[in-house]
């Protein structure tokens, strides 16, 4: 099969433990792009949190996409153009602040290299803003000031407290809303429907390449529908089990260029 597009999920599977693209790993993206293969980078992280790293594989130079936000998102960073856009219903977001302030939990939303606050402030909303590179906010009227369109929002916070915030919000959204654990202390909101492989299916039908000609990486449990969906779905060695056992391949760990052996193996010419 000759693949064409490579699709990238960003923390334990792209970086390595410093957060960072090893310069061999690179290279090899650089080298596949100006080869003509695709490259898209997938995460939960919002937008701008994936900026500097589409910046640096120089995706707008070879046209490459960013989807964001778990897939709610996606950006052709050649053009600016947004590709698809899904966002939470306004109706909800006051009572996901109200759920939010009754547990005594954080809630936040994002804005162009801005994490946006809504009250309490705890170390796991700092962590949030450190992995993504992004300043903290915080706003006096939360509900007021997303008064444009939000993707998602996040509740960070001790997972027993959360545990209790997400049992009020299933019972009024189930079929509304999409709400999961990203991390035992990260609670997302999300709009229904949302995951990476049907985001992925509807980029893959404007740009004119099928899911058989594509390969998917990725480390944890929000990679799995793509790698499923994928004509080759690879999981880092240092992946969830659940999420090695829907892999066709399991590479190197995101510490030992775990993707440059994939360019490697399938993608070299």
């Amino acid at each position: 099969m000759k693949y064409k597009i490579i699709v990238l999920d960003l923390d334990g599977t792209l970086t390595n433990s410093k957060k960072e693209i090893s310069p061999k790993t690179k290279e090899a993206l650089l080298e596949i792009q100006r080869d003509g293969y695709k490259v898209v980078l997938a995460s939960g992280r919002p937008t701008s949190g994936i900026t500097p790293l589409a910046t640096e594989l120089e995706l707008a130079k070879y046209g490459g996409y960013v989807l964001s936000f778990n897939g709610a998102k996606i950006t052709d960073c050649k053009t600016g153009e947004i590709v698809y856009n899904k966002t939470l219903p306004p109706s909800v977001i006051p009572d996901l602040y109200e759920t939010a302030v009754k547990h005594n939990v954080g809630i936040i939303s994002y804005d162009t290299g801005k994490v946006i606050s809504g009250n309490v402030m705890n170390d796991y909303l700092k962590l949030e803003a450190k992995i993504n590179g992004l300043e903290i906010l915080e706003v006096p009227d939360f509900v007021s000031y997303l008064d444009y369109p939000v993707n998602k929002c996040l509740m960070p916070a001790n997972h027993e407290v959360l545990e209790l915030a997400k049992a009020d919000l299933e019972k009024k959204y189930h079929s509304l809303l999409s709400i999961y654990y990203s991390e035992p202390f990260f609670l997302e909101i999300m709009p229904q429907n949302v995951d990476k492989a049907q985001s992925l299916l509807k980029l893959l039908n404007t740009i004119g390449i099928t899911s058989d000609e594509m390969i998917c990486c990725g480390d944890g449990f929000n990679d799995i529908s793509m790698i499923e969906v994928a004509g080759l779905g690879v999981a880092m060695e240092n992946a969830q089990e659940l999420v090695k056992n829907a892999a066709d391949f399991i590479t190197l760990s995101n510490d030992e260029d775990g993707i440059l052996h994939v360019i490697n193996k399938f993608m070299r010419d």
